[in-house]
């Protein structure tokens, strides 16, 4: 099941980063990320055109009350969105409080290790604050930075489906899942 989520007060640190809600004067800086080749087709959608589509995206996220902005030096770089799971391809789970992982990071930042920081702080929280039991992540088998990333926070695979794109492309996706017991036991060690 998909447990309301609401981080519209929800303020995390990092070693070098403070994620937290977007707010309307992060616009600037999410088209700059948001409109370069290269950043949004790894995550199914296409580079912002200009900035009012930047500035539609980011009412979303405020509205949302889910998406995590990733700041840096002042700066958002990227997000970390907490969305609804895709039941249907993970039907074992149903009885149990799960959420998926999506997340973006601007082209300047990539190789630094900012992403596996920002997730293993997103995941700290969903486990111990909202007591999930279990995060799904996924990436298109094509992105191999996702799935770095993925594999140092500790998901494993679940399965591959084709998933169809907010452009209506198809995408070989691999399906990770990260299970509570599982985080708990490497954070114990």
């Amino acid at each position: 099941m998909n447990p309301a989520i609401d981080i519209s007060n929800v303020t995390l640190k990092t070693k070098r980063m403070i994620l937290r809600p977007w707010c309307e004067s992060d616009l600037d800086d999410f088209y700059e990320y948001a409109s370069v080749d290269g950043v949004g087709q790894m995550a199914g959608w296409q580079p912002h055109e200009n900035k009012q589509k930047s500035q539609d995206i980011l009412t979303l996220f405020i509205n949302g009350k889910k998406t995590f902005a990733m700041e840096y030096n002042g700066k958002a770089i990227g997000s970390i969105g907490v969305e609804e799971y895709k039941e249907t391809e993970a039907e074992q789970f149903a009885d149990q409080k799960c959420r998926e992982l999506g997340f973006v990071l601007s082209k300047d930042y990539w190789g630094m290790g900012l992403m596996p920081e920002a997730v293993n702080e997103v995941l700290r929280y969903l486990f111990e604050d909202v007591k999930l039991d279990a995060v799904f992540c996924g990436y298109f088998v094509r992105n191999k930075q996702s799935a770095r990333v993925q594999e140092k926070c500790g998901f494993k695979f679940l399965k591959c489906y084709l998933y169809q794109t907010q452009v209506n492309t198809l995408e070989l996706t691999n399906y990770n899942v990260l299970k509570y017991s599982e985080w708990k036991r490497n954070h114990d060690e």
